[in-house]
């Protein structure tokens, strides 16, 4: 889902905002950030941008042969019309 990388530079990010006065307490607060930026992100129902990547290419596949599928229904509706009207 998401790289370490992203939820500790969102972590440090958090912390750096830490007012100057509470710096004793800041890799403390970052460890907690962590923590908490992974149990929030791990609950969500997310995937990767390969996966969905992959996903939407099966959409347009299907989506295309849903339309071909479409277009020979009709023809085909088209010639029984045609067949039942002579």
């Amino acid at each position: 889902m998401f790289d370490q990388k992203t939820i500790d530079d969102i972590a440090n990010r958090l912390s750096d905002v830490i007012p100057s006065g509470l710096t004793n307490m800041k890799d403390d607060m970052e460890k907690n950030f962590h923590a908490i930026l992974q149990g929030a992100l791990g609950k969500l129902d997310l995937v990767t941008r390969e996966e969905f990547e992959v996903q939407k290419a099966v959409l347009a596949k299907t989506r295309s042969k849903l339309e071909a599928l479409e277009k020979t229904v009709a023809e085909i509706e088209q010639q029984i019309t045609e067949q039942a009207e002579q």
